[in-house]
């Protein structure tokens, strides 16, 4: 990464993902026609929770998009979302939930995935996480902020939106994260010990958080 070395930055429960202002988000919110989102998908009509006992994330970015999909009733919806890409990260002790409305019977059910709690971590290779909200501790060591987003070699965006506010760090280190998504996707996703189970009835007994 070719960067000057500024130090490390600590924030403490950051919110959503460093990006410093509406305006900012806004200024950069290119559609999913356009190739904003990390890879060319529509979003479904539901988001997930995430946490972690810890990520460290070589290699990151940080810029603005909007991800398109459908919300309950099939329209079209637009959520912002701050893409998150890391050359590589090593994830420990990591839970996703996603809840799923069943309305002919008249309850929900949460799909929870667990997977690296049993000293092994989960790895993953071009990784790109595309977020809604997120709260934790950060360190970040080398990190510049306000670059152009396509300057970064991990920028997967359009062209409309590489001149967007972004940001970069040698090394990020995540700490008691708690995340709000709407699309994960890698190059290769290793998931060690991985524990997949479906919940019915009220998901706020099941969910990550």
């Amino acid at each position: 990464m070719e960067s000057q070395v500024r130090g490390g930055t600590r924030w403490k429960r950051f919110a959503v993902v460093m990006v410093p202002s509406v305006a900012a988000t806004a200024a950069i919110g290119v559609s999913l026609a356009q190739g904003a989102l990390a890879a060319s998908f529509s979003v479904s009509g539901q988001n997930f929770k995430v946490t972690a006992a810890k990520l460290v994330g070589h290699d990151f970015v940080q810029y603005g998009a909007v991800a398109e999909g459908v919300d309950a009733k099939g329209d079209r919806a637009a959520h912002p979302v701050a893409v998150s890409g890391f050359k590589s990260a090593e994830i420990t002790s990591m839970c996703q939930s996603v809840v799923t409305p069943v309305p002919i019977l008249g309850t929900s059910v949460t799909l929870v995935l667990n997977a690296g709690n049993k000293g092994k971590n989960i790895t993953a290779d071009n990784l790109y996480l595309d977020v809604e909200s997120l709260e934790g501790d950060a360190v970040f060591e080398d990190i510049n902020i306000g670059i152009a987003a396509g300057s970064n070699k991990l920028y997967k965006g359009s062209d409309a939106g590489k001149f967007g506010f972004g940001q970069e760090s040698r090394v990020a280190t995540l700490t008691k994260v708690k995340q709000t998504a709407w699309a994960t996707t890698a190059g290769t996703f290793r998931l060690p010990d991985l524990n997949l189970s479906l919940k019915v009835g009220d998901p706020k007994k099941y969910e990550c958080y």
